[in-house]
């Protein structure tokens, strides 16, 4: 099961975190911030599954950002790691009229949106959806909306 899955920049700032298990907010921050401090201190060549306290942490970066996900001991970490990727190509899918310079700006300026599509990918800490159609059509929906 998902425990966490926390967007971070290479400066550490969390742009995105969405929980699946209750977490009081002081011990959020502190979680994150060693959760990146550790993420952020590897090197390239090394794995990116780390074991940390009494789950494992999953990460990729992409340009100037960190996806990180904790998960309990019994998940896939492939899977998750792939899931990681998936929900990359569909928010370039998604956000694809911006240059790739632009992404962390539109991903910010449009949290709403990526929260969205995190939503219609895992529900209560497990995947549900990996089709990028199928996880996109309430997205262009709600475009369509907003258009009329």
């Amino acid at each position: 099961m998902i425990k966490f899955f926390l967007m971070v920049n290479k400066q550490g700032q969390t742009r995105l975190s969405r929980y699946y298990e209750h977490v009081e907010i002081n011990k959020r921050t502190m979680l994150e911030a060693e959760v990146i401090k550790n993420c952020l201190s590897r090197s390239k060549d090394q794995c990116s599954f780390i074991e940390y306290k009494d789950f494992k942490l999953v990460y990729r970066q992409y340009a100037a950002l960190f996806i990180v996900v904790g998960i309990n001991e019994t998940e896939n970490e492939m899977a998750v790691y792939e899931l990681i990727h998936n929900f990359v190509e569909v928010l370039d899918k998604y956000f694809s009229r911006v240059s790739e310079l632009d992404v962390s700006f539109s991903i910010m300026f449009n949290l709403d949106r990526v929260h969205i599509i995190l939503d219609e990918m895992v529900l209560n800490g497990c995947i549900v959806e990996t089709n990028k159609n199928r996880i996109l059509a309430p997205l262009f929906v709600l475009d369509k909306v907003a258009e009329s």
